[in-house]
C-alpha cells in the first residue's frame, strides 16, 4: 500500500480543495501520472503519482478540502527497493506543475461535490440567479456549459408564465376589471427564498487571507492625489514604439518603474515583519505584485526582479502575467513571494479606497482612475488629469510621517517620470 498525501505547495499553504481527479477507483497509474488537480488560494496545481499501481481508494472527493499530511488517495503498488535495498513506503507529493482550470472527468452528484462548471459559467449562473446545482449538463462529462445555463434560465422564464385557462373562477379568488372584461389576478404559487452556496475554491482562500491580513495588520490609510499630465504624455510618446514590437503598454509597467527607486529609498515599504520571531525582514528583492481580477476573485501574480528589468521587459511580462492570472494558468513562482503590491483600481474604473495589505507585506499602493479635475495652480483654475492614491501600511513598521514622505515621494516621481531615465536597466 502506498499514500500520496498533500505536501505544502508553498508560502504556509494549510490546506486546498480537490477540483478535479483524473483517475477513479480501479485504475491502473503510472509513475509520474497526474492523478489530481487541487486548488490553493495561488493557483490551480497538478499532483502527480508517487509510484506505479492500482487505485484503491480515494479519500478526499472533488469539492471537498484537504489540509496539509492529509492522505489523498492510497494505492495498491508492489514493493519496491531503492539503492540501499529499503522498500519505498508512503509518499507525499513533491512535483507539481500548474495547470489552466480543469475540464471536470465526470458528473458529480453526490451531496456537497462541487457542480463542475468553468468560471465564466458560474459567473453567468450568479448574475442570472441560478443554482447550479438545478442545472442539468448536456455535455458527457458531466460538465455545465454557458449554453445549458442559458437553456435553464429560458426555462424557468416560460415555466412562470401562467398558460391562459379557461377553468372557472373559483368563489373568492381576486380580480380586476380590465377593458375586455374581468381578469383574475392568479396567485401566488412560489415565494421568493434566499440562497446559500458554500464558501468554496478560490474565494474561500482570498476571504482566509484577507481575514488574517486585517485582524494580524494595524492597517492605516494615507490618500493622495497627483497630476499625471506628464505620466499622460510620456505613456503616449512611448506607446508607438512599443506597439511596434508589438508589446503593449499601459501605465502599470510606468508606475512600477517608478516604484522601485522609492522602494530602495524607503526600505521599510519593502519589507516584511516576522510575527513569531518579531524580526523585520528587509527584502533585497524587488517582486511586484498585481493586484487582478479574475471571474474567480483576486490574485497576485507577482512580477520577479523588477529592478533587473527594461519598460519594455516589465510591459511585456505584465501582459502575460495578468492574462495567466485570468485563466489561471500560472505557476506558484509566478503568483507567490511578492514583496510589495501595486493595485491599479483604475483599470476597471476604480477611484479610491482602502486597499488591504497583502501579508506578510507591510505596505500596497492602490491607484485609481486618471480622470480630468479643476484644481488651483498659482492662483488660477486649470483642468489637470489628475490620478488618485491610497497607500495602506502596518503601523506597527510604519509611521503618518514615513507614509506621508512616502506618498509626496512618489507624486514627484509621477509629476516628472522623465527621471526614468535615470535609472535605466
Amino acid at each position: 500500500m502506498s499514500e500520496l498525501k498533500l505536501a505544502d505547495l508553498g508560502e504556509g499553504m494549510h490546506e486546498a480543495e480537490v477540483v478535479e481527479w483524473l483517475v477513479k477507483v480501479g485504475d491502473t497509474v503510472k509513475l509520474d501520472q497526474t492523478v489530481v488537480k487541487v486548488e490553493t488560494d495561488k493557483a490551480v496545481v497538478e499532483i502527480p503519482s508517487p509510484v506505479a499501481g492500482r487505485v484503491s481508494e480515494i479519500r478526499v472527493h472533488n469539492g471537498q478540502s484537504a489540509k496539509v499530511g492529509d492522505v489523498l488517495v492510497v494505492f495498491d503498488a508492489p514493493a519496491s527497493t531503492n539503492g540501499d535495498g529499503a522498500a519505498s513506503s508512503s509518499k507525499s507529493m513533491s512535483a507539481i506543475a500548474s495547470a489552466s482550470q480543469p475540464a471536470q472527468a465526470g458528473p458529480s452528484t453526490a451531496p456537497g461535490r462541487r457542480v463542475l462548471a468553468a468560471p465564466a459559467v458560474r459567473k453567468l449562473a450568479f448574475e442570472l440567479g441560478i443554482d447550479l446545482e438545478q442545472v442539468t449538463p448536456s455535455n458527457t462529462n458531466g460538465r455545465v456549459s454557458l449554453e445549458d445555463v442559458r437553456a435553464y434560465s429560458e426555462h424557468l422564464k416560460s415555466a412562470s408564465t401562467p398558460p391562459a385557462s379557461t377553468t372557472p373562477v373559483p368563489v373568492g379568488t381576486p380580480f380586476m376589471a380590465s377593458t375586455t372584461g374581468m381578469q383574475t389576478i392568479p396567485p401566488s404559487t412560489s415565494q421568493s427564498q434566499d440562497e446559500r452556496q458554500p464558501l468554496t475554491g478560490l474565494r474561500k482562500r482570498i476571504a482566509e487571507h484577507m481575514e488574517r491580513s486585517w485582524r494580524i495588520i494595524p492597517h492605516a490609510t494615507a490618500f493622495g492625489e497627483v497630476d499625471a499630465s506628464r505620466l499622460v504624455a510620456l505613456r503616449n510618446a512611448l506607446k508607438p514604439a512599443a506597439e511596434k514590437r508589438g508589446i503593449r503598454l499601459t501605465y502599470m509597467p510606468l508606475l512600477i518603474k517608478l516604484l522601485i527607486p522609492l522602494l530602495k529609498e524607503f526600505p521599510i515599504f519593502n519589507a516584511s515583519l516576522d510575527d513569531e520571531r518579531r524580526e523585520i525582514i528587509y527584502k533585497r528583492s524587488y517582486h511586484i505584485g498585481m493586484a487582478t481580477a479574475t471571474p474567480d476573485g483576486l490574485l497576485v501574480p507577482v512580477l520577479r526582479n523588477a529592478d533587473r528589468l527594461t519598460l519594455l521587459d516589465i510591459a511585456a511580462n505584465v501582459d502575460r502575467l495578468i492574462e495567466g492570472a485570468k485563466q489561471r494558468t500560472l505557476t506558484l513562482p509566478e503568483v507567490s513571494g511578492s514583496t510589495f503590491t501595486l493595485n491599479n483600481v483604475g483599470s476597471f474604473g476604480g477611484g479610491t479606497g482602502t486597499p488591504i495589505i497583502n501579508h506578510p507585506e507591510v505596505a500596497i499602493l492602490a491607484v485609481g482612475r486618471i480622470e480630468d479635475k479643476a484644481i488651483v495652480e498659482q492662483g488660477m483654475v486649470i483642468v489637470r488629469p489628475m490620478m488618485p492614491l491610497a497607500l495602506s501600511f502596518d503601523h506597527r513598521l510604519i509611521d503618518g510621517a514615513s507614509s506621508g514622505a512616502f506618498l509626496a515621494r512618489f507624486k514627484e516621481l509621477v509629476e516628472n517620470p522623465q527621471q526614468l531615465m535615470l535609472d535605466m536597466v
